[in-house]
């Protein structure tokens, strides 16, 4: 791990594999580039990967007050790659895999969205309307000032399915400082700002893409899977059977092969 300065921002960079396909790897919001390892030790000989802590995560810089935190991070993205890459984002970093792929695909050789949080794509549909209403805990405890409180309510939904308590003090507390992370993505995840979701944007990408999700994962992931892989050109979709959210840290050995899979059918 290393220290940098990208885009403006110091930033704790980590490299996985020894293979000889460049990639990207961001993770989702609340972790860091360590929530990579358990994957990337499947992947080990087939992608030689650049990952880094999103922008207030891990040992990276907090977030530059009135700086877009979906910007940051596409920024921070393409300012690592030095050739075109696998660019592989997890959740709210699986938006910003996107964004990239839209705004530089010069860089992108394949992009795979573990579980974008894209919930615009989902707007009007039950599943969106389910979403928002198991949130209101949690947006109670943020309007309250209570980020302890609305960490507990956000994993509970999120996490990898273990209860509050039984997580490590430590890691408790690290959710907690960090909850306010959460709706600041709002601009991306709700109101999709950078208009990744306008007429015709997406049916324009030609970029292979790999949707991959969990077969136990909240209702709205497969209502965005559902929109995405309809308007986007080059599209695979997988599904880990039992995994939830957390499927690249809960199930790596699935989530990896259905990258490899991916992968290798993209060379052929």
């Amino acid at each position: 791990m290393a220290l940098r300065e990208v885009a403006g921002l110091a930033v704790r960079v980590s490299e996985y594999g020894k293979g000889a396909r460049p990639a990207l790897l961001m993770h989702c919001s609340l972790a860091h580039s360590g929530a990579w390892a358990g994957m990337m030790a499947h992947l080990d000989d087939l992608l030689r990967a650049t990952a880094f802590d999103l922008p207030g995560h891990g040992g990276s810089a907090a977030l530059p007050e009135g700086r877009d935190l979906l910007d940051q991070t596409t920024a921070i993205a393409g300012a690592l790659i030095g050739e075109p890459a696998v660019v592989i984002g997890h959740s709210f970093s699986a938006i910003a895999a996107l964004h990239l792929g839209l705004e530089r695909p010069e860089l992108v050789r394949a992009l795979v969205l573990i579980e974008p949080v894209l919930f615009a794509a989902a707007h009007g549909t039950e599943e969106f309307s389910a979403h928002e209403e198991a949130m209101l805990p949690f947006a109670e405890s943020i309007a309250r000032g209570r980020p302890a409180e609305a960490a507990r309510h956000f994993m509970a939904l999120w996490g990898d399915g273990r209860p509050w308590q039984a997580l490590p003090e430590a890691q408790r507390s690290y959710l907690a400082e960090r909850i306010h992370l959460i709706p600041a993505g709002y601009p991306a995840t709700h109101e999709d700002r950078p208009r990744l979701l306008a007429p015709g944007r997406l049916e324009a990408l030609g970029l292979p893409v790999l949707l991959l999700e969990g077969a136990a994962s909240p209702p709205v992931i497969g209502a965005i899977g559902n929109v995405l892989f309809h308007r986007l050109s080059n599209a695979t979709r997988r599904v880990i059977p039992g995994a939830g959210h957390m499927l690249p840290i809960t199930h790596p050995e699935q989530s990896a092969g259905a990258i490899r899979d991916f992968l290798r059918a993209d060379a052929g």
